[in-house]
């Protein structure tokens, strides 16, 4: 593992890993963000199986992180490993009885609600970075944070506003990871704004199918029960 290694002994693990083109790569941390790019492909096909993958992701990332010194980062697996959690109930508790999740788009309230936490947070998480010096680039590090958060949140209760937070995240992400010289952070955001557009299409059509199905059966049930025309309401007086 090599004498330059100073991180955590129990989590020697973490650090072991292969040399690309003369850099350690951590298989923990390719691993974690495969798995954070495997999430999202998930959530566009609506499978449960997004979740338990997203937090096999937040761990492999958390162990790197602390292993690597990186509390902020490991402080954020953390708050995905609770937003997974509830994400991953609340989608079991829409498919019980092998029922089909229903995606829809968020009501205005709900858009107040996502926007109010996407403005308060990014400011309040910039001010500490700020203050703590934790970023260089406090205010969009402080957007990325907050937005993963809550679009996870959104993805949660199958909102189709959450792929919006998404691309608004990815549009931020790839030019600051970029300047950061981090070129296949870069390169896994722009394959994240990807996937969350074709997500937006995927569920828009589904939830359009959805509604669409309810009409026809709606008027479907209306014409079975049919009309109270002359010769019904005749035999019914017929029979009084």
């Amino acid at each position: 593992m090599g004498g330059a290694h100073s991180g955590v002994w129990w989590l020697e693990w973490a650090y072991a890993g292969f040399t690309l083109f003369g850099e350690h790569v951590r298989w923990a941390d390719l691993i974690g963000n495969i798995a954070a790019l495997a999430t999202v492909a998930l959530a566009v096909r609506r499978s449960m199986w997004t979740w338990p993958v997203q937090l096999t992701g937040a761990v492999l990332l958390f162990a790197v992180s602390i292993d690597a010194h990186l509390t902020g980062n490991a402080l954020k697996q953390i708050m995905f490993v609770g937003l997974v959690v509830y994400g991953w109930t609340r989608w079991a508790r829409a498919t019980r009885g092998g029922a089909e999740l229903r995606v829809r788009p968020a009501t205005g309230h709900e858009r107040g609600v996502l926007l109010g936490l996407l403005v308060g947070g990014t400011v309040a998480v910039a001010l500490l970075f700020e203050a703590t010096g934790l970023s260089w680039a406090p205010w969009p590090d402080a957007f990325i944070f907050v937005g993963s958060a809550v679009a996870t949140f959104g993805q949660s209760r199958a909102l189709i506003d959450f792929w919006f937070v998404w691309i608004a995240v990815d549009l931020v992400g790839v030019p600051l990871a970029l300047m950061s010289g981090l070129w296949v952070t870069g390169a896994v955001y722009i394959v994240f704004f990807v996937l969350a557009v074709i997500g937006i299409r995927d569920w828009m059509r589904r939830h359009r199918a959805a509604e669409a199905a309810e009409a026809a059966g709606a008027v479907g049930s209306a014409g079975a029960a049919g009309p109270t025309g002359p010769d019904e309401a005749s035999g019914r007086e017929a029979v009084a």
